[in-house]
């Protein structure tokens, strides 16, 4: 078993050769998929609709699972080699009745990219009490790779790629109030919160996953022109972030920082098919390349990198066994998803 991540033991650039202007097509040359499955939730718009397009091109068989079922296969017209199912993250029955779905197949899984997330929404719960980020941006993922671990186990060589963000380094896991049971809820605190669990996730399913051959990602894709994600954001919200003037316009500075569609889908692209990454996983990346650690005064937010308390070996095991007990899924000692 190779080296693990475990407080960013492997989290320095490997000189991919890419940058912040590489597009998802960019990193896939030369790259042939034919006869791979992939599975892309959130498929079907923005950056997952890009990183759809670009896999289905090199050749993927692509299963797109989304809410909104017309709406995805209005979004999808054209693009050959494509499967849609449908899923609700923040409904666990509907998550295992997906998987259940495709592991009837009996077809192989070789790339699980967890794509789909929200952002800038006001408190809500699941039929669990589950804050809403948390269970879409993380907890989801948690669920669907369980119930999808045997398919990724048979591939001999799957990744599993989460789209976590900078935003992370708003928050670490509050462990001991998740849910905003007892502290004020703040959107902003709890995006951050649920990328810092899709981090720890990856860490410590990579750990997990490298003896069956499974590796797993997790990656800042950019700050993104063009996307559905801020779509309940208020303007006040936007110009308390700095990203708007007094008028509601956005401001040059960061309109010139923006990347396009297909530029913040190059990362997801790379993490999922780059040869680069064979020996090495449970990193953290962005801009097609591992990220640096963020060691900037501790808590402070920086423009780049990932934050220690994001790949802290306990705080990844801890975060494990409370997603187990709350999702009632373990991953079991023979590497197979079971109820508990």
């Amino acid at each position: 078993m190779g080296q693990n991540n475990y407080q960013g033991a492997l989290q320095q650039p490997i000189g991919s050769g890419f940058d912040a202007t590489s597009t998802a097509s960019d990193v896939i040359k030369g790259i042939d998929l034919s006869g791979k499955i992939a599975i892309v939730t959130g498929g079907n718009t923005g950056i997952g609709l890009e990183t759809t397009r670009v896999l289905a091109a090199a050749g993927a068989t692509v299963i797109v699972p989304a809410r909104d079922a017309e709406k995805a296969r209005k979004n999808l017209e054209g693009i050959p080699n494509v499967e849609l199912g449908e899923i609700d993250l923040m409904d666990p029955a509907s998550i295992d009745a997906f998987a259940e779905t495709f592991l009837a197949t009996g077809r192989p899984l070789h790339l699980l990219i967890n794509n789909a997330g929200i952002m800038w929404v006001p408190l809500r719960r699941d039929g669990r009490g589950i804050e809403s980020q948390l269970a879409t941006n993380y907890l989801g993922q948690f669920h669907l790779t369980a119930r999808l671990w045997p398919a990724l186990k048979i591939a001999n060589g799957a990744r599993v790629v989460n789209v976590s963000s900078l935003g992370h380094q708003m928050a670490p896991f509050n462990f001991e109030d998740p849910n905003f049971l007892h502290r004020e809820y703040q959107t902003l605190q709890a995006y951050g919160q649920s990328k810092t669990a899709s981090n720890l996730f990856a860490l410590e399913l990579d750990h997990f996953g490298s003896r069956s051959n499974v590796r797993a990602y997790a990656l800042h894709p950019g700050s993104i022109n063009g996307t559905e994600l801020g779509r309940e954001a208020s303007l006040e919200l936007f110009q308390q972030m700095g990203f708007l003037d007094s008028e509601g316009n956005l401001l040059p500075e960061v309109a010139a920082s923006l990347k396009t569609v297909p530029q913040g889908a190059a990362t997801t692209v790379w993490c999922a098919t780059s040869p680069a990454l064979d020996a090495i996983g449970g990193v953290y990346c962005e801009d097609a390349d591992v990220a640096v650690l963020s060691l900037d005064n501790a808590g402070a937010e920086s423009q780049h990198g990932v934050k220690p308390y994001s790949l802290d070996k306990m705080n990844a095991k801890r975060l494990w066994e409370w997603s187990e007990e709350v999702t009632g899924i373990k991953f079991g000692s023979e590497a197979t998803a079971v109820q508990s």
